[in-house]
């Protein structure tokens, strides 16, 4: 059962989420590695939470693949937001599209 209000991490990684620009990625540990606590695990536990109030299709696995059962839907913002691709392929290319974080906070 998801509690009715996120707790501190969980809202941290929501905001840092909301964050990503459009086109941009995160894997679920630079999250964690940005928010210097947690794990790709408890990122990926938040996003099952509350991911869905956010533009979670922008938090990928490490090698580039978008959200389990998501993946349909997730290929099509990537193509609406010009998110760059490997080629022939249905990840995200990460050397191109990681976003490193909000600098300065």
């Amino acid at each position: 059962m998801v509690d009715p209000e996120p707790d501190e991490y969980s809202q941290d990684v929501l905001d840092l989420v909301e964050r990503i620009p459009s086109g941009r990625v995160m894997s679920y540990g630079d999250i964690a590695e940005y928010l210097e606590r947690g794990g790709p695990r408890q990122v990926g536990a938040v996003m099952a939470g509350w991911g869905g109030a956010v533009p979670w299709w922008r938090v990928v696995r490490a090698d580039g693949r978008p959200p389990s059962c998501h993946e349909a839907r997730a290929l099509s913002h990537y193509a609406s937001e010009a998110t760059p691709m490997r080629p022939r392929s249905d990840r995200v290319d990460m050397r191109r599209a990681r976003w490193e974080g909000p600098q300065g906070l």
